[in-house]
């Protein structure tokens, strides 16, 4: 019953943010258009739910040449391809608004595990352990607001089992106003080798 309750909130408060939002989507569009070539949205294969494969809609932040199907985190200078406006875009979390598009179709819900890209294997499969792959994906989570891409990926797929086990309108609700804390703290949010650079010089220090 909570997950009708759920997708029919979802619904009607994506339907509300498509409007309510939409001279901030007109703004940012001119503004990217502005800043560099390119396509006002980005549109990257993610997994949704039972494993469906979907396409998640952002702004664009990135070059057009920059590599697809990676997560940012992981490549080795991402610097070199996120464009002006996209680090602002990023750094505010505002490159997600376009996702309210796949919450309102169906795609993806408010609160629930960040769809996996359709080729990290390692964390779907570790996601098939805590049937996290068996609930839409989310907006934002759980692991989101406790690491966010700092998160190794067992760690993750664990998280997203716990909210799994503890879905419900509280865990969404702490979820919710849990990612407005960590999007002005900027929580998590590691661009290319940060995360190892932090590694090595922790472990330099023992």
């Amino acid at each position: 019953m909570y997950l009708q309750l759920k997708r029919m909130g979802d619904i009607f408060l994506s339907f509300l943010g498509l409007i309510i939002l939409s001279p901030i989507f007109i703004v940012l569009a001119i503004v990217i258009k502005l800043d560099s070539n390119g396509p006002v949205f980005f549109k990257q294969k993610r997994v949704g739910i039972h494993k469906k494969h979907f396409y998640i809609l952002k702004f664009r932040t990135m070059r057009v040449d920059s590599p697809n199907d990676m997560p940012t985190h992981l490549l080795e200078n991402p610097e070199q391809y996120i464009t002006k406006v996209g680090r602002f875009l990023r750094k505010t979390s505002l490159d997600e608004l376009p996702q309210i598009w796949n919450i309102f179709i169906g795609h993806m819900s408010i609160i629930g595990p960040r769809p996996a890209l359709w080729n990290q294997y390692d964390l779907i499969e570790l996601r098939d352990k805590y049937g996290a792959n068996d609930v839409l994906p989310g907006l934002t989570g759980w692991a989101q607001i406790n690491g966010r891409d700092e998160l190794p990926l067992d760690v993750k797929a664990k998280l997203d089992g716990e909210y799994v086990r503890a879905i419900g309108f509280l865990m969404d609700i702490k979820c919710f106003f849990g990612t407005f804390v960590s999007v002005v703290k900027s929580d998590g949010i590691v661009e290319g080798s940060t995360s190892q650079k932090r590694n090595q010089e922790a472990a330099s220090f023992k």
